[in-house]
């Protein structure tokens, strides 16, 4: 795979199961490295960096959420005493954990246990609130959002409107998202199309869209939820 993605811009990684999308975010965390080549984040080999240093400068929201025995502060802020309280709960309660948070006995500071205590929905958006407390220069998103009802659904999909238009002054946001979904597809700028380990096509979204003889426009008249199942 040879590839380059812009600041700023934001990519949709797409590919049938076993095309290489998991292994490539695992490759960007430096879960494991490259046994030829090498990944480059803002110029740097990312090997010459410093694991909490690199993993500091991505964000991840997987399928699968980790939820440690701790409060809901730290499992929020992922143990980071430096981010106030009213930080966190402008948070939860932007991204529509406010009813839930305000049923817990003792708030914030109220124990979770790892492995239960929250629906799929609320832990998602737990860790959508984990990605804004960090705001992280690189975002990966692994939408998982196809098992929630309707209601928490519209959740996940306006907390992912919110960190797609969610910026700071002089600070740009780059998001890679492994969609399973038209609606979160289109919000792409950009398509990469992953098949069996190889790069099988690249471009501006609505460019490939337009073109009929393009893998991106194929997987559309088939239906992208079914053609990547």
């Amino acid at each position: 795979i040879d590839l380059a993605i812009a600041p700023g811009q934001v990519v949709g990684l797409l590919g049938r199961t076993g095309s290489g999308k998991t292994t490539l975010t695992r490759l960007l965390f430096r879960l494991y490295d490259p046994q030829s080549g090498r990944i480059t984040l803002d110029g740097q080999d990312i090997r010459d960096a410093g694991l909490a240093e690199l993993r500091g400068r991505i964000g991840l929201v997987t399928q699968e959420v980790q939820l440690f025995d701790a409060s809901i502060r730290d499992n929020a802020t992922l143990f980071d005493d430096g981010i106030p309280d009213d930080r966190v709960l402008a948070v939860l309660t932007d991204l529509g954990l406010g009813p839930w948070l305000a049923r817990q006995p003792k708030g914030l500071e109220t124990l979770l246990v790892a492995g239960g205590g929250l629906s799929a929905g609320e832990a998602q958006l737990l860790a959508f609130a984990r990605v804004f407390l960090k705001d992280p220069g690189l975002v990966i998103l692994d939408e998982a959002s196809s098992r929630l009802d309707p209601a928490t659904d519209q959740l996940i999909e306006h907390a992912l409107d919110r960190l797609l238009a969610s910026s700071i002054p002089g600070k740009t946001r780059t998001t890679l998202i492994i969609a399973h979904k038209l609606s979160t597809v289109r919000r792409a700028d950009r398509i990469v199309i992953l098949d069996q380990g190889r790069l099988l096509e690249s471009g501006d979204r609505k460019i490939l869209e337009a073109d009929p003889a393009s893998a991106y426009a194929r997987l559309l008249r088939s239906g992208i939820e079914e053609a990547l199942a």
